[in-house]
């Protein structure tokens, strides 16, 4: 029974010395923008001045009470699959920049898609069973997120 947890310790170190590749350009979440101001329905750009740094990316919010929120419970306002396009995380199992201002609460969480000249992954990503997309994202997610 030792060797067995042994084993199991062995075999866990190098998946817990992984670090999660999130989307971020020049170190900022979500292009800069205020990820609890998401959930109010009024995604607005943060500021320099009310900035967190959680896992080597750095957030910034709109105002002192938005920072705190996130301070306090940062796992209730991070993007899902670190930040990367959803519809491409779940439907292509691929890491795809976002437009932040492209996004949807699911379930009290929020997924951000891509949009550019020609696509705007969140219509096609409404046009799909959503649980069923969340559950492929979720697989996918799971094999994709420490790759870079």
């Amino acid at each position: 029974m030792k060797l067995v947890n042994f084993l199991f310790v062995l075999l866990s170190i190098p998946a817990l010395c992984q670090t999660l590749d999130y989307n971020s350009k020049k170190g900022l979440a979500v292009e800069g923008y205020d990820v609890v101001s998401y959930f109010n329905n009024e995604p607005k750009k943060g500021l320099k001045k009310f900035a967190i740094h959680v896992d080597n990316i750095t957030y910034l919010f709109s105002s002192k009470e938005n920072l705190i929120s996130f301070r306090d419970n940062p796992e209730k306002y991070m993007p899902q699959y670190g930040g990367y396009c959803a519809y491409a995380v779940a439907l292509k199992g691929k890491k795809v920049s976002i437009d932040p201002k492209t996004y949807k609460i699911i379930h009290d969480k929020l997924y951000l898609f891509y949009k550019g000249w020609g696509a705007n992954t969140l219509d096609l990503w409404n046009e799909e069973n959503e649980e069923i997309v969340l559950n492929k994202g979720d697989k996918n997610w799971h094999i994709i997120q420490f790759k870079k």
